[in-house]
């Protein structure tokens, strides 16, 4: 695989750097990956690297922009030691709330078409997988640009249904992407009742999906440089995945 590069963007607030993966030189649908709160990281460039292998191109933007770098934003101890994920969530905090629903939907009318610009992104509709809180914003750029996003993976998400009226699930009636959602189990930011109440949304709006609770499987699961690692809950999501992109893309 060629194309791993790092490009800008010239987003709403500033210059948003982006990753980019790309399978080869031929066409390929494009894929939007929505970071998690830790932010663009070598993690997340591997699991783009992923996704690519499969036969897209990826592009996952550093959503912090308006903070900083990703390299200065980046965690400076080894999260899988005990405390150091908590205490990087500590200083993270303010800026994960900085990020309104105004803020991130005016950035997914930036990215989409970046995405949709890079060289070998075939025409078609665009794959979102949003991991965190970036399932949120995967939702939200289903429900604003129906006619772009085709597919939708989201994995252990918190707050994607919740009693606030920007909530992410309210945008899902405007969608017509296939989604699949992996929760993490006893997640406390996406608890029993969230994960039904978007259920009943999704079928509500006559969606076709996946609404999972991975049993066993932390807040994190996907992330390999965390202490929230799973391994057979991450090689699920990214088989349920692979599976979404296939059908939809």
């Amino acid at each position: 695989m060629n194309g791993k590069t790092m490009i800008q963007i010239s987003a709403p607030d500033g210059t948003a750097e982006a990753y980019v993966a790309r399978p080869d030189s031929g066409e390929h649908p494009g894929v939007l990956l929505f970071i998690d709160a830790i932010g663009l990281r070598p993690r997340i460039n591997e699991m783009a690297d992923r996704i690519a292998s499969w036969g897209y191109v990826v592009l996952a933007p550093n959503l912090f922009y308006r903070d900083g770098r990703a390299e200065d934003l980046a965690p400076k101890g080894d999260l899988r030691q005990p405390g150091e994920r908590e205490k990087f969530f500590a200083v993270a905090g303010p800026r994960i709330g900085g990020l309104t629903t105004e803020r991130v939907l005016a950035d997914i009318d930036t990215y989409l078409p970046a995405l949709r610009d890079l060289d070998g992104v075939s025409g078609g509709p665009v794959g979102a997988v949003g991991y965190c809180m970036g399932a949120r914003l995967a939702i939200r750029a289903a429900g604003a640009h129906p006619e772009a996003v085709g597919a939708v993976g989201g994995f252990h998400g918190g707050g994607l249904a919740t009693d606030e009226p920007d909530s992410p699930h309210l945008s899902l009636p405007t969608a017509r992407a296939e989604f699949v959602f992996g929760h993490a189990d006893n997640d406390r930011g996406m608890g029993p009742e969230a994960v039904e109440t978007l259920g009943r949304a999704l079928k509500d709006a006559g969606l076709t999906a996946v609404n999972e609770v991975y049993a066993g499987a932390p807040h994190g699961y996907s992330m390999s440089d965390t202490s929230a690692y799973d391994e057979a809950a991450c090689e699920r999501h990214f088989a349920a995945l692979r599976a979404l992109f296939t059908r939809a893309l």
